[in-house]
């Protein structure tokens, strides 16, 4: 063989090689609070050493997690808005919708609390307390699962989300930067427990309203329809989801934040396991 023919042997040898190790790419659309808690900074690295699959995370309000899933542009969804989760069921983007974990939100604002939301019966109550002395208040308002639950308490204080008004204000960004905002303006807000735990340090701003089952906040894991968008990577996905209900991953769920806040951020979805 000549010199020429062997170089030429080895180069395709490299190329076919290299072509062969070509590590798998998947994404998961989620929501911002399961990125800014860090979250899945626990999670995904070990995810992807085990199955040698990359994760690209887009975290992004559930409103918007969930339109990309209804145009095939992600590959699996781990999202908290209930109401909006079984309507995307209902119009056949997804094939299978699972528990996965929950927490819950909480009412922050200003120490002084000029509103007076402690002493309310709940938190729509809180809210109604607001709405009265016209405090200000942040929003999310970025169709998030968090806007939604907002929204919910709203509609259970018999109000309607007070748009326009001065005092009512519209983040549109996430629930860290909602926060952040809402410390600088002292307004109150709506968070999850955990965004706010991780971002507290940065905050001036109490937990003023927190025991309300209204206040619950499950996330589910979401498997894309192929049927409406055959490229989306179902193999892959469904490595995740498993793995994202695995009992072990269930238990590092159930201990993420106990170093850090003395309490667990998330409480798992499978039974007996705390």
């Amino acid at each position: 063989m000549s010199p020429r023919m062997s170089i030429l042997l080895v180069l395709a040898l490299v190329l076919s090689g290299a072509a062969g190790c070509r590590q798998e790419t998947m994404t998961l659309a989620t929501t911002t609070s399961t990125y800014d808690t860090g979250l899945l900074d626990a999670l995904i690295p070990p995810f992807e050493k085990e199955s040698g699959v990359k994760v690209k995370v887009v975290a992004v309000g559930t409103g918007q997690a969930l339109a990309l899933g209804a145009k095939g542009d992600a590959d699996i969804l781990l999202v908290h808005d209930p109401k909006a989760e079984q309507e995307f069921m209902d119009k056949g983007y997804g094939s299978l919708r699972v528990p996965v974990m929950s927490s819950f939100f909480v009412l922050v604002g200003p120490q002084a609390d000029p509103a007076e939301t402690t002493g309310a019966a709940s938190a729509a109550q809180a809210l109604a307390r607001i709405a009265r002395a016209r405090s200000p208040f942040v929003s999310r308002g970025d169709n998030s699962g968090t806007q939604a639950k907002e929204n919910e308490l709203w509609a259970a204080a018999s109000l309607r989300p007070p748009l326009g008004e001065p005092w009512y204000l519209s983040a549109g960004q996430g629930m860290a930067e909602t926060l952040i905002l809402a410390s600088e303006k002292q307004a109150y807000t709506i968070s999850d427990i955990g965004t706010y735990l991780v971002t507290r340090e940065r905050l001036n701003l109490s937990i003023l309203v927190a025991k309300d089952e209204l206040l619950r906040n499950p996330y589910s894991i979401i498997m894309l329809d192929t049927s409406r968008n055959p490229q989306v990577q179902t193999r892959l996905a469904a490595k995740l989801k498993d793995y994202l209900l695995s009992r072990q991953t269930q238990e590092a769920i159930a201990r993420f934040g106990v170093d850090r806040f003395g309490r667990s951020l998330f409480t798992p979805a499978m039974e007996g396991v705390e």
